[in-house]
């Protein structure tokens, strides 16, 4: 193989570790990117969780000066919840499922 041949495989080599090494920045640019977006989602969960405790402790403070018993509202709450959660499962698996009878169509199951 003459000089042209090798000068041809040195170009190719060359191109390609411009390419690498453009993915790599890109790469690079892309990851602190997204290191920026965790840093400011932790500042804003931590700002919201600050929110948060200052308004449950007016809320407490609301609940005791009208007399509301905080722990029985909360287990109605969650009773409530997981009732309606019961519920929904429930109505998705009646064992009615709709099915493609091949025409394109849908068709029901209790049919």
């Amino acid at each position: 193989m003459g000089l042209g041949g090798t000068a041809k495989k040195i170009q190719t080599l060359a191109e390609k570790a411009e390419q690498t090494y453009q993915r790599l920045n890109d790469l690079r640019e892309e990851v602190e990117k997204t290191q920026e977006t965790v840093t400011e989602t932790g500042d804003r969960v931590r700002q919201l969780e600050t929110e948060m405790a200052e308004q449950r402790a007016v809320l407490d403070a609301v609940a005791e000066e009208v007399g509301v018993d905080l722990e029985a509202v909360s287990t109605d709450a969650h009773i409530t919840e997981a009732e309606s959660d019961d519920e929904a499962d429930d109505a998705g698996d009646d064992g009615s499922a709709d099915t493609d009878d091949g025409d394109g169509e849908t068709a029901d199951d209790d049919s």
